[in-house]
């Protein structure tokens, strides 16, 4: 189930850093939707072993993100 190739470890350490950032941000102005992102950013890393899979998943969450931060 983990896939120990360099780019997939770079991609869960890249999305955990902002899914950390984006669970700090939505606690501190109250969002409950960018903490629910960051969970999931922070956490999908672990469910996939395709390298392709886990960058675009990353990508898309960051996407949903950038349009659902202040609503």
């Amino acid at each position: 189930m983990l896939n120990f190739n360099p780019y997939n470890i770079l991609a869960g350490l890249v999305f955990g850093i902002l899914g950390m950032a984006s669970i700090s941000y939505g606690k501190k102005l109250g969002l409950w939707k960018p903490v629910v992102i960051g969970i999931g950013l922070s956490v999908y890393p672990y469910f996939t072993s395709n390298v392709w899979a886990t960058w675009i998943i990353g990508i898309a969450l960051l996407v949903t993100l950038w349009f659902h931060h202040d609503e």
